[in-house]
């Protein structure tokens, strides 16, 4: 009889100390706080609790096993004098996240250090920051599809004779994008925002980048998108700090790509640029492994072009009218017109929107041929690594009316301007 009192009284108190422990159970609870004092800390879980097909947040075998694992990331932080703030199972990949922050007059490396010493800890690393390539230059209100240079430079209304991107699902892994914009109306299929303790509302870079890839054609207003019937994920994992910079860090980009993985998008596209992480490397194989074509934004400043453009598979893209030898696509990236909050137009340049013309490429690609999911596909014009989006659309076209299948492509598609001829039998880039 006593021993059964005491259990339950020491089941209390471990019910009490969960409940008081300062934890965050999902990304809208937790307060803002400095990314370079928190660490991320992965726990690789048995085998036995793998549940897949259920959604993240009810996996590892319920509510009771993911409290008893919590208690133990609470006993790893108390340990090493560190402040459990969030928590976040990924069952695709057989870990559980735990953000935890590093107190002050102890540095992060030391943290991570002792932290990986753990058997029971699958890897530790620092908070990693990441910063959009792109910046806004100039207002605009009027119909601006005649000075687009995709209008010019790619042909889109030949490219829309063949593909207009409808029904591929493309991720937007960014800022918050502003669904209520003129040219964006009903072109966000759905949003999530993944940013911890700052607000979501409409902001620059994500609503620019969704102008480009998906903006609505016909309607009289503004611009026209590269995949006007594409659909878009709108997954805020950056906020804007800034007119000039918009900012994200490791988790919520993970978290992101997790999402866009798992609601099965057909691309996802991250106009961003920083350091090597090995959680988000493993999530983009895994989105890949899966048949989703990533394209990243390349920095023009790093030697590699910085990741995740730099990751094996991902499609790297620059402004095509940048400093030539990155090695990576080109693509328009100058005094380009696309959608902005408050129902505006500006002007943008950057790599950021280089690579949105890019993810725009794909949905016209892939809704051609499905199979069409990596930089095979890309054709460029001779001499340069500067995507010919005629040339591959059609090489696409001739291939599927040799095996019979219906291609889309209209008598007289694209014209010549880029000597299509000779880039026809030029083999895409490796």
């Amino acid at each position: 009889m006593i021993l059964s009192v005491v259990r339950v009284l020491r089941r209390v108190v471990a019910i009490v100390m969960i409940m008081m422990a300062p934890v965050v159970a999902g990304p809208g609870h937790a307060a803002a706080s400095d990314p370079s004092r928190q660490i991320l800390v992965m726990l690789r879980l048995p085998a036995e609790h793998y549940s897949p097909g259920s959604s993240y947040g009810e996996s590892y075998g319920g509510g009771d096993a993911r409290g008893a694992r919590r208690h133990l990331a609470q006993d790893l932080a108390r340990a090493n004098g560190l402040r459990l703030v969030d928590d976040w199972p990924m069952p695709m990949i057989g870990l559980d996240c735990y953000v935890m922050e590093v107190p002050a007059g102890r540095t992060v490396e030391d943290a991570v250090t002792a932290l990986s010493r753990d058997p029971g800890i699958a890897w530790a690393e620092p908070m990693q920051t990441y910063r959009t390539q792109g910046a806004s230059v100039v207002v605009g209100n009027d119909p601006l599809y005649r000075v687009q240079p995709d209008a010019r430079e790619w042909q889109l209304d030949a490219l829309h004779s063949m593909a207009t991107g409808r029904n591929i699902r493309i991720a937007v892994i960014d800022s918050a994008i502003e669904r209520q914009h003129p040219d964006l109306v009903g072109q966000v299929m759905l949003s999530e925002d993944f940013v911890i303790g700052r607000p979501a509302q409409a902001e620059l870079h994500g609503t620019g980048v969704a102008g480009i890839i998906a903006a609505l054609a016909g309607n009289g207003k503004g611009i026209v998108g590269v995949a006007p019937h594409a659909r878009l994920m709108g997954l805020r994992a950056c906020w804007q700090q800034s007119p000039s910079a918009t900012l994200c860090d490791s988790l919520s980009l993970a978290k992101a790509l997790y999402f866009a993985i798992e609601h099965k998008a057909d691309i996802i596209n991250m106009s961003l640029s920083g350091p090597p992480d090995p959680l988000l490397a493993q999530l983009i194989d895994l989105a890949q492994s899966r048949g989703i074509t990533v394209v990243g934004a390349v920095d023009p400043s790093q030697s590699d072009g910085g990741f995740p453009a730099s990751h094996a598979g991902v499609i790297a893209v620059v402004d095509e009218g940048g400093p030539p030898g990155t090695g990576a696509y080109g693509a328009p990236g100058h005094d380009i017109p696309t959608t902005q909050p408050g129902g505006n137009w500006f002007f943008v340049n950057g790599s950021s929107y280089a690579a949105a013309h890019v993810s725009g490429l794909f949905a016209l690609l892939r809704e051609r041929s499905p199979g069409a999911q990596t930089a095979t596909a890309l054709i460029t014009v001779q001499g340069s690594d500067t995507i010919d989006p005629c040339a591959s659309l059609l090489r696409l076209a001739k291939s599927l009316a040799k095996s019979g299948a219906k291609s889309g492509a209209k008598s007289g598609a694209c014209g010549a301007p880029r000597s299509l001829a000779q880039n026809l039998v030029q083999q895409a880039r490796p």
